[in-house]
């Protein structure tokens, strides 16, 4: 099942020609999911080609213009071409009495559903849930509340070891149960235990995305040993004293997250517009975790 992140944006505060503001589409087990929505969101989905009719929920870090001011735009063009299915959208408690209000006065009546999931800071919860996907929040340090979100698929099913299933001479009834974990009753009375049928399957993947904060290890428990951590690095040390006035990081504090959270991959964004090249960033966080990659709007991550 595919499991890719889709950097819509990588930059902070202010749009570039090379750097839209922040937001991420996820695809994870055919569930379809945008985390922030900066200015022009709906614009970079075109680009890169994703149809943003499927989203099924919407995940806000906090109230800064720079991640949420495209998602009144988004929600006007979801009804204008015909949206009949609801989306979900959780963030900040305030959130709905921002953008509901937008849509009321321009006449706008929407054709679906429109469901806020309202977080209140500090806030550690399971927001979302179904049989494949489970979405966390947790809580991060920025000048106004803030939530990062941890996406993890549920355990995958057991594959079928098929060699052992037809030495048992068991039933094509009796996959989904294998699949399910179950023991099954062999045509010869005897029980076949799972252990005997299945492959061991693959361990859940996991994608945390840490939006603006300052180094902080709080964090750590939330996001141990994921399999990608997007953290923000808006500064290099060079300009650290702003990132520490700011509460946002520097690539090296993002760096030492992610080797402190033991993570496999780091992908670093939310660069401050004052850069024109990365490779310092770069240099600064591969100085203390090798495994570092660059956030750039149209980038894909596999999972």
């Amino acid at each position: 099942m595919k499991f890719e992140v889709t950097i819509l944006g990588s930059g902070s505060s202010l749009p570039t020609v090379n750097r839209n503001a922040t937001a991420q589409f996820v695809e994870c087990n055919n569930r379809y999911i945008l985390i922030d929505c900066g200015e022009g969101t709906q614009i970079q989905l075109r680009r890169f080609k994703v149809k943003f009719q499927k989203l099924d929920i919407i995940l806000i870090s906090h109230l800064h213009g720079d991640h949420y001011f495209g998602l009144p735009g988004l929600i006007s063009s979801m009804h204008l071409l015909g949206r009949d299915k609801k989306l979900q959208i959780v963030g900040p408690s305030e959130l709905e009495m921002l953008i509901r209000p937008l849509l009321d006065v321009g006449g706008h009546h929407l054709g679906f559903e429109l469901e806020f999931v309202p977080l209140d800071y500090p806030c550690n919860q399971i927001v979302f849930e179904d049989k494949k996907v489970e979405i966390s929040c947790f809580p991060l340090k920025h000048r106004i509340p803030t939530h990062g979100y941890v996406i993890r698929e549920k355990n995958p099913e057991f594959k079928l070891n098929k060699p052992a299933f037809d030495s048992f001479q068991l039933r094509l009834t009796d996959i989904p149960k294998i699949k399910r974990g179950e023991d099954i009753l062999a045509p010869n009375g005897s029980v076949v235990l799972n252990r005997e049928l299945v492959l061991k399957p693959k361990s859940a993947r996991k994608y945390a995305f840490c939006s603006d904060t300052k180094y902080t290890q709080t964090i750590l428990p939330h996001i141990q040993a994921v399999d990608l951590l997007y953290h923000e690095a808006t500064f290099t040390n060079e300009h650290a004293a702003r990132a520490k006035q700011t509460f946002h990081s520097t690539a090296e504090q993002a760096a030492h997250v992610a080797l402190a959270a033991d993570v496999k991959c780091l992908l670093i964004g939310h660069f401050s517009p004052r850069y024109s090249c990365m490779q310092q960033h770069e240099l600064e966080a591969k100085a203390i975790f090798n495994n570092v990659m660059l956030a750039e709007d149209g980038l894909i991550m596999k999972i």
